[in-house]
């Protein structure tokens, strides 16, 4: 629940600002105000406003203020400035995920139909380029007609149709958005065309609009690792490494981590020992590419009459995208030749490592440089035809078919490069969260520089890694909606309505690692261009190797078969297998067809009382849905678990499980809206939503995978094919004051109720892989279950206002600004090392903000208009690091700020000119453990983007 301050705050706010604006219109003499025709910025946020006004659920809209005029780069970046929305980071050159009140499971349809990206439950909204779209909405609460999935709420892109526009319609957009990190301009067109006919049998209309965007990349970001403890001397056991939290001294899921005062100890052996607490890595990313997105529209509407209407709709969105981690990743946890006089410093007053020197330990922790590279594609169908009837006066029927096909595929190469050192002095914290790195040069070694990142004689091979995926899904669907208008006892209207879904989905990939080469060649006699170095890093923004070299991820690809003939990949006796576990050909993994029957009946009210009117719905949704997957795992000797009997030498061979999950639930909802004295409104709202379980939750194989980055320990981890879908029961109430045209204030106070979430299991196994000389494999398994609860409550308040006859040049200054305060809790489950359940912990909800702010000063006269926008969210836990090595566990995402810039102006009254800049403020964005100053995790810098345009339409 709320914290009593919080709450009281909020409504003492929301409660001044309506009774403040309350106040001086009151104050103002009676008169008859001339109606005022605005256009651009303006006009938009006033439709936005009208479309709250008269819709019966608490809705937020977005609406273009010309066609193709969002001054952002996708349908993301447009939301962040709608109360309640939160985003995340900017990564990859743009806003790439939403939350709707702090939750993320967001569902989106385009013009109302639910779309997929590939075998998933969600549809990418930052494929969507923001000149397709005339205007988007976004539902926080839900009638029995709306889609009832995805638990944080809906968000509905709408296109443009021919009906849309009184005749022809052009309009022609082009922006070259400069990347100050990339130091690249990428173009950004648009297009569209659209008219109407009148003929004899009716009137026909055809519309299409096309898009491309291109986005050139580069995030930069330092880690520091996770804390573990290490002794002060020998202890009594028999080994001197670092040990994981699962198996060791301290409770699975204690969340504060190991004591950090000076002096603490744990016991080992029976024998109470003193540590320290020490990070186990330093690494380092810098991420590129290149990302392009082509979108194009088609509709076509064919109005016989005044009594029907047919539309036939085409939607496309694709996804392209070739990026390449330059990943740089040190070990500083080695032991060797350790003074812990000389070379460690402490925090004051804890056992927390800040600086220390490391001493180079090869042959058991070599450092590495590891190229990444991968290439990943999506291209998504929508085809739908439809039509509306008006049966007599009192009865309207519309019904659609529509069908979508996506499919996403990836390739994965990489090549590390193993790198030894003499000594690094490490900075865990060199200021504001920041890690500092120095590598030494040996003084006794004259003929070569250890500080040297960029000399390839002292690169060894490391491991290489070449995997592949394709997913693919699809769905049929159809939805019969009707309206009865009548008159009976308060009663208005009754909606029902079907709709009826087949669901395919299928997943193959490859995986694929060799550790070191079948040739005897040195790194430095591979043929030119193989090496490549990693320039200006972090743009000279912290104290860390600004260059070091790698493989290089376009050279890689361009020479694959290359490298897989250099590490054994590939064998022409038989092109599917060599020994180890080494596939090049994909492999199914699971093949789904889901089944969905809705039906909903609603019914709409309306009653004076009082002084004003109450209206609203009261409905139930039966939905039920019966998903039949068959899975597949390979098995060799890289992934036999246990229940195999898998033995070395045997041939792999494919197992095939099949299950079914079903899942049927009513979901009621009752939406009370109450117009009182013309220009208020309260809203009331109890709605229930689902989530049902991705397809791959669902798998009931364990795969188990081998420790890849020296922590001693391997993974595990499945599904569970009887999980349910996640239930949250939601209440709204909201109280709006509509105080002149296209102004307004309000407030609302919510809650979410939220059954089964869906967390991981932790727990403790061994096993002893068929090619691995190890008598006892530890790994960490995983699985999910519905085995927590959450609760979030919270307030939102919103304002837009453009004040009238400002004097001079103040005249047109406007303000839009909300403010969301948030308060959340979930029951974790706590596991013991066999799995069994030990208890439960309370927390806060992972990706939840106690508050974010979002503020807009629009400015429009004349032939003038901008925005400056500044958009602000608290801090939040992100997520749990992984309980095999973390201390202490949960993982938070520092304060994130962004300040936005845009403007146009009108040339004539069909050419405009723009220009946009995105985080101007240069931000960073940053991770820390729970104790901030001292535990600091994650620091990355995104690209600064401006943005220069000009639309032509007529």
């Amino acid at each position: 629940m709320f914290k009593p301050s919080k709450l009281s705050t909020a409504i003492a706010t929301s409660v001044a600002l309506l009774s403040s604006v309350a106040f001086a219109q009151e104050s103002e003499t009676e008169q008859d105000y001339e109606e005022v025709i605005v256009t651009g910025i303006r006009a938009s946020l006033s439709k936005a406003i009208d479309i709250k006004r008269n819709e019966v659920q608490v809705i937020e809209s977005i609406v273009a203020e010309d066609i193709g005029k969002f001054p952002d780069n996708n349908v993301v970046e447009a939301l962040q400035r709608v109360p309640g929305i939160q985003v995340t980071d900017r990564a990859s050159g743009e806003v790439n995920g939403i939350s709707i009140r702090g939750l993320t499971d967001v569902t989106t349809t385009i013009n109302g139909r639910q779309m997929y990206i590939s075998n998933g439950r969600f549809y990418t909204m930052a494929d969507t380029p923001a000149s397709l779209i005339s205007r988007v909405d976004v539902y926080k609460t839900r009638s029995a007609d709306k889609v009832p999935s995805g638990i944080a709420g809906q968000v509905d892109v709408h296109t443009q149709r021919p009906f849309n526009f009184d005749g022809s319609k052009v309009v022609i957009n082009a922006r070259g958005i400069y990347q100050d990190q990339e130091g690249k301009f990428d173009p950004n067109i648009g297009a569209l065309i659209s008219n109407r006919w009148d003929f004899n049998f009716g009137e026909i209309g055809a519309l299409l609009n096309v898009a491309t965007a291109t986005t050139n990349f580069r995030d930069q970001s330092i880690t520091s690792g996770a804390a573990f403890p290490y002794f002060t001397s020998d202890p009594s056991g028999p080994e001197a490494q670092p040990f994981a939290r699962i198996g060791s001294g301290w409770e699975p899921g204690l969340e504060a981590g190991l004591p950090f005062a000076a002096g603490s100890t744990l016991i080992v052996n029976g024998v109470e020992e003193e540590y320290i607490l020490s990070r186990d890595a330093m690494f380092a990313s810098d991420f590129s590419g290149e990302r392009e997105r082509p979108a194009a529209n088609i509709a076509v509407q064919f109005a016989p009459n005044e009594t029907s209407e047919y539309t036939f709709e085409a939607f496309y969105n694709g996804y392209r995208q070739q990026d390449f981690n330059s990943l740089f990743f040190s070990f500083v946890d080695s032991t060797y030749n350790l003074d812990f006089n000389d070379d460690i410093l402490l925090y004051e007053g804890t056992n927390i490592v800040k600086e220390r020197t490391v001493y180079g330990a090869p042959d058991t922790y070599p450092n590495f440089h590891s190229g990444d590279a991968s290439i990943r594609q999506t291209d998504s169908y929508l085809y739908a035809i439809g039509g509306e009837w008006d049966i007599g006066d009192n009865f309207h029927l519309s019904a659609e078919a529509y069908t979508q096909k996506s499919v996403f595929k990836s390739e994965f190469f990489a090549i590390r490069l193993n790198h030894g050192y003499y000594a690094m002095d490490v900075d865990f914290n060199s200021g504001d969260g920041v890690p500092a790195l120095t590598y030494i040069d040996n003084p006794n070694t004259a003929d070569v520089n250890e500080a040297d990142l960029t000399d390839a004689s002292q690169f060894a091979w490391g491991p290489a890694w070449d995997n592949g995926a394709r997913d693919e899904g699809g769905a049929d669907t159809l939805k019969i909606d009707a309206n009865w208008d009548l008159d009976f006892a308060g009663i208005t209207k009754v909606d029902f309505g079907l709709l009826y879904e087949v669901r395919t989905a299928n997943s193959a990939g490859r995986g694929s690692n060799v550790s070191t080469p079948v040739q005897d060649i040195a790194v430095d006699e591979i043929p030119e261009g193989f090496l490549t170095t990693t320039s200006d890093f972090f743009d000279g923004r912290a104290d860390f190797p600004s260059e070091w070299g790698i493989a290089d991820g376009n050279y890689m690809f361009a020479n694959r078969d290359y490298f897989r003939n250099l590490y054994g990949f590939y064998s022409e006796e038989n092109d599917n297998y060599l020994g180890g576990g080494n596939y090049l050909t994909l492999q199914k993994t699971f093949d789904a067809e889901e089944t969905t029957a809705d039906a909903y009946i609603q019914a709409s009210f309306e009653y004076e009382v009082g002084v004003g009117v109450i209206d609203g719905t009261i409905g139930i949704r039966y939905t039920d849905g019966t998903t039949d997957i068959n899975f597949v795992r390979l098995v060799n000797s890289a992934t036999a678990g246990p229940e195999d009997n898998f033995e070395e030498g045997d041939v792999p061979y494919s197992t095939v499980e099949a299950t079914q999950n079903s899942s049927a639930k009513l979901l009621p909802s009752i939406v009370v809206r109450y117009n009182f004295l013309d220009d208020y409104m309260a809203r009331f709202a109890y709605t229930e939503t689902i989530r049902r379980p991705d397809f791959g939750a669902l798998n009931p194989f364990i795969t188990y995978n081998k420790d890849v980055t020296n922590i001693g320990y391997g993974t595990a981890g499945g599904g569970n094919p009887n999980l349910e879908p996640v239930v949250s029961k939601n209440l709204d109430f909201s109280l709006e004051y509509y105080f002149s045209d296209g102004n307004a204030i309000y407030g609302t106070i919510f809650s979410r109720d939220i059954e089964g979430l869906i967390v991981g299991s932790q727990s403790e196994i061994y096993y002893d892989y068929p090619d691995d000389d190890l008598d006892s494999y530890r790994h960490i398994l995983s699985l999910p279950d519905n085995s927590a609860n959450g609760e979030l409550t919270g307030i939102e308040l919103g304002l837009v206002y453009f004040p009238e006859n400002l004097p001079g040049a103040l005249d047109g200054l406007g303000i839009q600004a909300s403010y969301t305060a948030l308060d959340s809790s979930q029951d974790n489950p706590v596991y013991n090392d066999d799995g069994s359940l030990a208890g439960y912990q309370e927390s806060e909800m992972f990706g939840v903000s106690d508050s974010s702010l979002s503020t807009v000063l629009a400015y429009e006269k004349d032939n003038f208009g901008a925005r400056l926008s500044y958009v602000w969210r608290d801090a939040f836990r992100q997520r749990n690091e992984a309980t095999l090595f973390a201390n202490p566990l949960p993982i938070y995402r520092r304060a994130e700020t962004s300040v936005d810039f845009q403007l146009s102006y009108d040339v004539t009254d069909d050419f405009v000119i723009t220009f946009d800049a995105t985080n101007l403020t240069d931000e960073k964005y940053q991770e820390y453990y729970e104790h901030q100053d001292i535990y600091n995790f994650y620091s990355g810098i995104y690209s600064r983007t401006y943005a220069l345009g000009a639309r032509y339409s007529f």
